[in-house]
């Protein structure tokens, strides 16, 4: 092999070691889960990562859709931050229970007392009990997030017709059939302990990808070290195998 060859190898194992180590380039707010049962109730939770470097989060506005207005929602307290649930008169009325209904909570903001703020390399959960939700399609909750430093970033794009993800993404919570939801309820079940295990063995699994590329490098530097010695070193090596065996 050629030492041009040889300098391939090594290039492209030490990317594949590289690639083994990246992460996602960013984060953005997300809801949590991001399915819930058509027609039930659902406790969901905001996800809001802070993606500065030197700045804190301090505030976060959700907008809840107003053309699928939801009858009941209440906010979990979270220390060191004070929740308002503003309510709006609907433009077409809604049946809850019984009851007709001609306002609802169409926005929710969070914000930060002072140290409380969610920091640089840190994220904080906003927990919402919401329903009913609708029969079906999906809620898109537009999302501002606002930093010390006077930065606003505008998670409101919803989803492209063709598939690919927008640049500010907003958090979306998809409605399934509630047959759909029972079908799956075993598996629902099981999920802590399969989480567990998932987690430990996703570990071991990185683990030996990690060695295994490891090895990949240490053997091509070897082979192309091996490969500018003088023949006679090279047949030296081979003969002393079976022994070694």
């Amino acid at each position: 092999m050629s030492l041009l060859k040889r300098s391939a190898v090594v290039a492209a194992a030490a990317g594949l070691l590289t690639l083994a180590f990246a992460g996602p380039a960013s984060a953005h707010v997300t809801v949590n889960p991001n399915t819930a049962t058509a027609g039930g109730y659902a406790k969901v939770s905001f996800r809001v990562p802070n993606e500065s470097d030197s700045a804190s989060t301090t505030k976060l506005e959700v907008n809840l859709p107003a053309d699928q207005p939801i009858a009941s929602v209440s906010v979990k307290p979270v220390p060191g931050w004070t929740a308002v649930a503003e309510k709006s008169k609907l433009a077409t009325p809604i049946k809850a229970h019984g009851t007709e209904i001609t306002e609802a909570v169409l926005k929710i903001t969070w914000t930060a007392a002072k140290g409380s703020e969610i920091k640089p390399g840190e994220f904080q959960e906003f927990d919402v009990s919401m329903g009913a939700l609708p029969e079906s399609g999906q809620l898109v909750f537009k999302a501002l997030q606002t930093y010390s430093d006077g930065n606003v970033v505008r998670w409101i794009d919803e989803p492209a017709t063709d598939g690919t993800e927008p640049e500010s993404p907003a958090p979306i919570l998809k409605i399934v059939p509630a047959a759909a939801t029972g079908a799956a309820s075993p598996a629902v079940a099981a999920a802590p302990a399969a989480e567990e295990d998932s987690g430990s063995g996703s570990g071991l699994a990185l683990a030996g990808l990690v060695a295994g590329l490891i090895a990949l490098v240490l053997a091509a530097l070897a082979y192309a070290k091996a490969g500018r010695r003088p023949e006679v070193t090279v047949t030296a090596a081979k003969d002393s195998e079976p022994a070694a065996k």
